[in-house]
């Protein structure tokens, strides 16, 4: 695993797209502080740039990096969740300004997998999460489901966990400043 971090973090520093496998589905991902990182990513999965993307973090200090007041309540949810949960923050900071919402939100998780974790731990930054496939097109639920043109389209698959069955993608809450809880997928 750790060669396999390597690589993919030296793609990731130079501003290269990466496929890897979370703790849910495969998943297109780059330096979520790289705007033109994420100008690939919207591009390779021809998506419009006003749909917002999600982010993984190695931890709650990470967390605290990009969003300027986490409510107290995420917290709780992330320690008793026990299944991966997206969560969208208002007042996002120090991340791409086109992976940012119109409205200053960001959707953001900490993943339940070590690969994903080391990789934002080394990285010490966020790592956009986005799902393997093109825009209108089913979220493939194993590798060999992945689109050859998301295949071609990254500068590195993670040679890891190709054999794995992916989970469905994360729930999704809203949490805004003011209190109000919002669930978007469950």
């Amino acid at each position: 695993m750790q060669n396999e971090i390597k690589k993919a973090l030296d793609i990731l520093k130079n501003g290269g797209l990466i496929l890897y496998p979370t703790d849910t589905v495969w998943g297109i991902g780059c330096d979520a502080t790289n705007p033109e990182a994420v100008k690939k990513v919207y591009a390779l999965k021809q998506r419009e740039d006003s749909k917002a993307l999600i982010c993984l973090v190695a931890d709650d200090r990470m967390l605290k990096k990009y969003v300027k007041n986490v409510p107290e309540v995420a917290l709780n949810i992330i320690d008793i969740t026990d299944k991966p949960t997206t969560i969208i923050y208002d007042d996002a900071q120090n991340l791409a300004s086109n992976l940012v919402a119109e409205d200053g939100t960001i959707a953001i998780r900490i993943p339940d997998d070590e690969f994903c974790f080391q990789l934002c731990r080394k990285l010490n930054g966020a790592i956009v999460s986005t799902s393997a496939n093109i825009s209108g097109f089913p979220t493939p639920n194993s590798f060999k489901e992945i689109q050859q043109e998301v295949l071609k389209g990254v500068d590195y698959v993670v040679n890891l966990h190709h054999e794995k069955i992916c989970n469905k993608p994360s729930s999704i809450i809203k949490l805004s400043n003011n209190g109000v809880v919002k669930i978007i997928r469950e």
